[in-house]
């Protein structure tokens, strides 16, 4: 397998990823809901960083445009 080809499915599996996974980062943050004197009544949320669909996209049609390209040289 020559390199543009390797790239090209790497590329893939990164855009089939991208659409599968609503984000890649979660972290948690902690909001107070209720406060009165020494009572302090706090939520803690789950968020994800999104991975744009315009990423994803990107990486589908340049994979494919790559394994296209790589078939072609074989020829």
């Amino acid at each position: 397998m020559n390199e543009l080809r390797i790239l090209g499915i790497v590329l893939i599996l990164l855009g089939v990823l991208a659409f599968s996974y609503e984000g890649f980062i979660t972290y948690r943050t902690r909001e107070k809901v209720f406060e009165a004197g020494p009572v302090e009544v706090t939520t803690e949320k789950t968020k994800k960083i999104p991975v744009a669909p315009t990423l994803g996209t990107l990486a589908l049609v340049g994979g494919i445009t790559l394994l296209v390209l790589s078939a072609g040289k074989r020829a």
